[in-house]
């Protein structure tokens, strides 16, 4: 009866009312109650929150800054180490792979111990090897230790959207994933210009000692002001084959498995974009690297934008599953449009038409991620940490698998580009619609959905 309860209210969370429901999940002011007795006056309690929330920006922030601060770099990393030009594009494969698979381990250890301990030790972890990374004497020990900067940098990753799910259910998770993209999405605007700007006063390794002192303030920060969000009553004990279980359990749920593909491959067509960009717009269209960091930085703007207009007037008034329709429609058709342009089909064009196309493929993206995000971690409440490990480790194969793809075809053509953006937006729909089928309706009218509960849990409550 007490389950059945709890996801007769995620149903009326999803009724586009904005209505933030108590019983369906624990609010931010009871999450820090919890963690924290007494509770404070309501004037603290909006403070505490806006720190919560910028905490949180911070930790979504540490991959895009460890991988773009990185980039201006590499070709001083080939001279300095004397390695070839692909063996350093290992430390980026190797940053990327770490973040994926670091996940699936920090996540259900955050189910089992609380936020607050996994969080801690990973950034400490991080703080270690970014440090061993700007002292590196060869390639090989900087590819091994980039490895484990992503596998401990995933803590920030994976934790945040956790600590989101315990704070928060339906449309106000969907507001705040995007007032997240607001802070985060900074930092792909800042960290190329940051990169460049140590560069003319330092060398490669001065990057790593920058990111090495953003470890250490944010792990300070973590520590004095982030509070623990999950009560250990909704932990659930359970070693390593518990954790497995939990996650089959999740795959096990279609649409769960069908928002976390759809979300994968829409990420893996910004991937393309990302590792893809320098080389179209530069290489092919003859921009210099200042005008390469204008698109860049215009783009991102517009992912920024995007995102506070689907936080702030889509969500709420619109369904998740209809704003998140709307987007996958824009970037398929994005693709398509620079597919074509690319292939010649309009004749000779020049970057601004590119420049366009890839503007409106990412900005869609901010209708895409939040409400994926959203609406898989809506089926779950006991085990949001197992979940978004899932969500993020998904997202980051599938985009380490479509990045090589982009130069399969040379250095003389964007068509690679944008025939994998296509096709993993076609993906990303075919998974929309076969999975999640948001078409389907309770019998009150509502989309179908299910919270799905870990079996130490449901034990306990029986």
């Amino acid at each position: 009866m007490p389950e059945r309860g709890r996801t007769t209210r995620s149903r009326r969370n999803q009724d586009g009312t904005g209505t933030h429901i108590p019983g369906a999940a624990v609010s931010e002011k009871s999450a820090i109650a919890a963690a924290a007795a007494p509770v404070p006056p309501p004037g603290a309690r909006r403070s505490v929150g806006l720190l919560v929330t910028l905490i949180l920006g911070g930790l979504t922030a540490v991959p895009p800054l460890s991988m773009d601060m990185y980039l201006p770099a590499l070709p001083e990393v080939t001279d300095a180490l004397h390695a070839s030009a692909a063996t350093v594009q290992l430390t980026l494969t190797a940053c990327l792979a770490g973040m994926a698979l670091g996940q699936l381990v920090v996540g259900p250890m955050s189910d089992k111990w609380g936020r607050r301990r996994p969080l801690i030790a990973g950034l400490l972890v991080y703080i270690l090897a970014t440090a061993v990374c700007a002292i590196a004497p060869t390639v090989e020990l900087l590819v091994a230790f980039r490895l484990l900067q992503g596998l401990a940098g995933a803590a920030g990753i994976v934790i945040a959207r956790a600590v989101v799910r315990d704070l928060y259910d339906g449309v106000a998770m969907a507001r705040f994933f995007s007032t997240l993209m607001l802070i985060s999405g900074v930092a792909p605007i800042l960290a190329p210009l940051l990169g460049g700007q140590v560069l003319r006063v330092t060398d490669w390794r001065g990057v790593f000692f920058v990111l090495t002192v953003i470890g250490i303030v944010l792990t300070a920060v973590v520590w004095r002001l982030l509070p623990e969000t999950l009560p250990p009553g909704r932990r659930h004990d359970g070693g390593t084959l518990e954790a497995l279980r939990t996650m089959r359990g999740l795959l096990a749920d279609r649409i769960f498995t069908g928002y976390m593909l759809t979300g994968g491959f829409a990420f893996a067509a910004l991937f393309a974009y990302i590792s893809a960009s320098p080389f179209v717009v530069q290489e092919i269209y003859g921009a210099s690297p200042q005008t390469y960091s204008i698109v860049f930085g215009v783009n991102s703007v517009g992912l920024v934008i995007v995102g506070q207009i689907n936080g702030k007037i889509l969500v709420g008034r619109v369904s998740l599953d209809k704003v998140l329709a709307v987007g996958l429609a824009v970037i398929t058709l994005a693709s398509a449009a620079l597919l074509l342009m690319s292939a010649g089909a309009f004749g000779e064009v020049g970057l601004v038409p590119i420049a366009v196309g890839l503007f409106v493929l990412m900005s869609a993206m901010s209708l895409c991620m939040p409400n994926t995000n959203a609406l898989a971690l809506m089926r779950t409440r006991h085990s949001a940490g197992s979940a978004s490990a899932l969500l993020g480790t998904s997202s980051f194969l599938v985009g380490a698998i479509a990045t090589p793809l982009v130069g399969i075809a040379g250095e003389h053509t964007a068509v690679p580009m944008a025939v994998v953006q296509l096709a993993c937006s076609l993906v990303a729909v075919g998974c929309f619609m076969a999975l999640c089928r948001p078409w389907r309706k309770q019998p009150d009218g509502q989309p179908e959905v299910r919270t799905v509960v870990p079996a130490d849990v449901k034990g306990a409550g029986s």
